[in-house]
């Protein structure tokens, strides 16, 4: 039976636009104290990087993140899709398999049909099994708005482990999925989001990165990190500050979603990616012909986007070839990392 509801309503933002702007997020996080060292915790919180990775013997090592919102589409069943295939792409970012979920579920009780909060779940429960794994419990409040997301849970060979600090000057740059998501999301908002920009936003957001399994073992591969709310540009910046490294980002080849082109260039843009440039724009230096939309897009927060790989040039080809045989046919290089400070020069 079609449900007949528009979940967007319920909510303030939706998918990773959702997310704290970057800079308000560091201010937070700035006075933290100083937590326990574990040597066998081999990625924490120092570089943003995508999960934390804590080490359980020679050959393997847990991989567990947690990400969830509110929701960005109106149909229940995908929204809970959406979100489950962001929330794993976490584990596939750190080049892991996973291997459990719990979910994470806030519903407006007194305002959602059950059968709604039933689709939602249906959906995370459909995308966990696509990518083999069990969802095997988790937690549920009664909030004001809809939230649903994962805890997701990878292992790893912990000489596999890819972080977003392992980049090197020389490295080729590689986005696995087109951008445009968060276009898309504001469009549909306003009602202006045509049947195929829906197709693709889709299309786009339940397409789990399977990639980073393989990639993750192949010599050459350096870093590896998903582009999700704060954009390519805020993403890539975190990989060079982790990296210690500069970028150089070609805005001729990105990949965009054909149908998200036109709708940046009539003005459709979500507040969060003026959020994320007045976190980050002090570290970018834009070209002096850049229009306003090209620089919404690169800031454009994605939700459940595309792997970035930064690679040896002679792997170039070699990782191009895994994403097409993972079926992310526009994947494309895009730029590269060079000597000196942590800034991103788009071209």
């Amino acid at each position: 039976m079609a449900i007949d509801i528009k979940l967007t309503e319920y909510s303030h933002g939706g998918g990773c636009g959702c997310k704290i702007a970057p800079g308000v997020l560091s201010d937070i996080l700035a006075k933290m104290p100083l937590g326990l060292v574990d040597k066998n915790l081999l990625v924490g919180t120092e570089t943003s990087d995508d999960a934390a990775v804590y080490r359980i013997n020679d050959k393997q090592a847990v991989v567990a993140t947690t990400d969830f919102f509110m929701p960005i589409v109106n149909d229940p069943f995908t929204f809970g899709r959406i979100a489950a295939t962001n929330a794993i792409s976490d584990v596939y970012a750190m080049g892991a398999k996973p291997i459990m979920a719990l979910a994470v579920v806030g519903m407006p009780i007194d305002k959602l049909p059950l059968e709604v909060i039933q689709a939602i779940l249906a959906g995370g429960q459909s995308v966990c099994q696509a990518a083999g794994i069990p969802i095997a419990g988790g937690h549920s409040i009664d909030s004001p708005e809809p939230i649903y997301g994962l805890v997701a849970l990878g292992i790893v060979d912990p000489a596999h482990v890819k972080t977003n600090a392992q980049g090197k000057a020389g490295d080729v740059l590689i986005l696995g999925k087109p951008l445009g998501i968060g276009v898309f999301a504001d469009a549909m908002k306003k009602g202006k989001l045509p049947g195929s920009g829906y197709e693709q936003l889709v299309a786009s957001t339940t397409q789990l990165n399977t990639a980073g399994t393989t990639l993750a073992p192949l010599k050459g591969v350096n870093a590896l990190t998903d582009v999700t709310g704060f954009g390519v540009l805020g993403h890539l910046l975190e990989v060079c500050r982790g990296s210690k490294v500069a970028a150089e980002l070609e805005f001729s080849r990105l990949p965009v979603w054909s149908e998200a082109l036109p709708l940046v260039q009539a003005g459709f843009s979500p507040g969060a990616a003026n959020r994320n440039w007045n976190s980050y724009g002090k570290d970018v230096v834009l070209p002096d012909n850049m229009a306003e939309w090209q620089r919404k897009l690169l800031c454009d927060p994605q939700t459940s986007g595309g792997l970035l790989v930064s690679c040896a040039p002679e792997m170039a080809d070699e990782v191009l070839r895994v994403f097409r045989d993972e079926g992310f046919a526009q994947a494309a290089v895009i730029g590269r990392l060079l000597e000196g400070e942590a800034k991103v020069t788009v071209v």
